[in-house]
């Protein structure tokens, strides 16, 4: 009827109220379906736990590390007596690696899960959070004896982080080798067969690398030379530079020559050693040159007047007393002060070496790997080089060099304090027995 009022009573006699009673398809579906799926998700769970299989339980996907425990849940999960749960425990952990704690006087020893999370999907658990380390390290305390570490560091950053102590005031390089660096990397510097350009790597080398260098006769510039050495065995990787040594180093520029009659040099060696080996060439050489023992006396005649011929005859062990004498005060007094602090023994005797001193690892509570590096310019972060002249110079870069790379920010490189620092020191791990099975780890199957 047009223009009837439509009233609410009128609306509510259109509804069927009898619409729920009547059978339908949809409804029927819905209750087969949340009274099967239940009962075959009990049924599938209980199916898996009579063939063993743990996965089902699993919280993630674990790391590449352990991603074969993945199907033994109890070799990490150890169920303590009374509990519900069966948490990550310490003693599972130690089981596979034991690692040393971080320091003796450590007051807090964090669980390993609480540091490594699991269950985070292929990520290398070493990755551990910053949090992880400034529960401590934001306020440090220690038992026993004061700390000699910075009490509050919050990240890696000059603000957050000190500078390393290798760099800090005061400090200084306490290696007594006499090395101007300033004057090793001088454009047109003389070398052996003229002029040279040297660069760091002719006397800085990883381990791995293992390479001496000297001079090639018709270029005049440095060329490598490979070397076979226990050293390259015994450190692996490229992580730090393999000490600088005279033989492979230094020989093609400083030669230690110390007679005219011989062509080669004396042995970069205790002064025992030189000394043996001088009295040994002259020994030698005098025995085919005996006309040698008949030198000219000292000229004692004024000028102007003609000399009277003057002759001294000279027994063998004499003659060679005399020359190893002179080559002694030459490589003491020159040659080997050049690079050597030597103290020269008042009777005359043999001088005094100082140990050479020289810092294998300037930062032994961090880590760096050069190889890792090795895409810039040494210079670029030890632009000390170009003008250092004082031996006790230390050109490490400062901390302010690394933030140029390393920052907070997805276009930085890892900032986070595992980058450079562990908890545990490897080189002391306890012996572990392993106790895991192939076919309990579901491996071959």
């Amino acid at each position: 009827m047009a223009g009837a009022e439509r009233t609410t009573k009128k609306l509510a006699q259109r509804i069927d109220l009898n619409y729920f009673k009547r059978p339908h398809p949809f409804r029927r579906w819905r209750f087969w379906l949340s009274v099967t799926a239940p009962v075959l998700a009990v049924l599938w769970l209980a199916w898996c736990g009579l063939a063993g299989n743990q996965r089902v339980y699993s919280g993630g996907k674990l790391s590449s590390a352990h991603a074969v425990l993945v199907a033994r849940c109890n070799a990490c999960h150890v169920k303590a007596a009374g509990a519900f749960s069966a948490r990550a425990s310490d003693q599972a952990c130690l089981s596979c690696h034991d690692g040393p704690i971080h320091h003796a006087n450590q007051t807090f020893t964090p669980n390993c899960a609480s540091c490594h999370e699991e269950h985070q999907g292929r990520m290398q658990l070493a990755s551990t959070a910053d949090a992880s380390c400034t529960q401590c390290h934001l306020h440090l305390k220690t038992s026993g004896s004061p700390t000699k570490f910075v009490r509050n560091i919050r990240s890696f950053g000059s603000a957050a982080h000190p500078e390393f102590a290798a760099l800090r005031p005061g400090a200084i390089d306490p290696g007594t080798i006499k090395l101007n660096h300033a004057v090793h990397m001088k454009p047109n510097l003389a070398g052996p067969n003229g002029p040279v350009q040297m660069d760091c790597d002719n006397c800085h080398r990883a381990p791995t690398s293992n390479q001496a260098f000297r001079f090639d006769s018709a270029t005049g510039m440095p060329v490598t030379i490979a070397e076979k050495s226990q050293l390259s065995i015994a450190i692996s990787a490229r992580a730090y530079m393999a000490p600088v040594t005279y033989a492979k180093h230094c020989v093609a520029c400083h030669g230690l020559q110390f007679d005219k009659r011989f062509t080669e040099s004396a042995p970069h060696d205790t002064p025992q050693v030189i000394q043996a080996f001088l009295v040994q060439k002259f020994q030698q050489y005098i025995g085919g040159h005996s006309n040698e023992l008949r030198e000219p006396g000292p000229d004692r005649t004024l000028p102007q007047k003609p000399a009277p011929l003057s002759v001294r005859l000279l027994t063998r062990d004499q003659w060679v007393a005399e020359r190893v004498g002179e080559s002694e005060e030459l490589l003491w007094r020159k040659t080997c002060r050049q690079c050597h602090a030597l103290t020269l023994a008042a009777d005359g005797g043999l001088p005094t070496v100082a140990h050479s001193n020289i810092t294998a690892r300037w930062m032994p509570h961090a880590n760096f790997n050069h190889e890792r590096h090795q895409m810039l310019k040494c210079t670029e972060c030890h632009s000390g080089a170009l003008t250092s002249h004082e031996t006790a110079d230390i050109l490490l870069p400062g901390i302010r060099t690394c933030e140029k790379c390393h920052h907070s920010g997805a276009d930085a490189a890892e900032a986070r304090c595992f980058e450079c620092h562990t908890y545990h020191d490897w080189t002391k791990q306890k012996e572990v027995k392993g106790k895991l099975l192939l076919s309990g780890l579901g491996c071959g199957e």
